[in-house]
């Protein structure tokens, strides 16, 4: 028994779920977003919430049971709060811009990184060395932060690059004589 797929999602006020078939289209505040399920469960709108059940007791109708009511359960929160991944950047001269919807990075390189902000993302640099990527998908929220972290990963030596917030960078020793 999954014992996160038994919990029905809770909707906040503001926010409504319609299940149409295998989809759920969940609306609130800051949008709407769906989701399609696979026909392992069965979804439904209560009053508790939107409830999920699997259809069968077989491995792959218990593993999407769990997985559906996680999926779910993300949409609400994504259209009720949102998502924000926060990032730093450490070194002398690097430091992040706005200019319009592209972000402009000093990492470094002989040129400047311009990043282009897609569809369905907000990013803003509060700081020369702050990063905040918001949204309402958190898939996309974390592999944007994902792809601008990339331009410049943490390195261990000296710390340099961009990193989470709160990221632990694991560090090395230098040479010694």
């Amino acid at each position: 028994m999954s014992r996160i797929g038994k919990k029905p999602v809770e909707l906040p006020k503001g926010v409504t779920a319609e299940v149409k078939g295998q989809t759920v289209e969940v609306k609130g505040p800051k949008g709407a977003r769906s989701f399609t399920a696979t026909d392992d469960v069965t979804l439904s709108v209560g009053e508790g919430g939107v409830n999920i059940a699997p259809r069968g007791l077989s491995k792959r109708a218990r593993q999407q049971w769990g997985m559906t009511r996680s999926m779910v359960a993300n949409l609400v929160t994504g259209v009720s709060e949102g998502f924000k991944k926060e990032l730093e950047i450490q070194g002398v001269g690097y430091r992040a811009q706005m200019q319009g919807k592209t972000l402009k990075l000093s990492l470094g390189y002989s040129h400047d990184v311009n990043f282009d902000t897609p569809e369905g993302v907000t990013i803003s640099a509060p700081k020369q060395t702050e990063i905040v990527v918001e949204g309402i998908d958190q898939q996309l929220v974390g592999q944007v932060a994902a792809d601008i972290r990339e331009w410049r990963r943490p390195e261990p030596y000296k710390g340099k690059g961009i990193r989470y917030k709160g990221e632990q960078v694991f560090r090395k020793e230098g040479k010694k004589k």
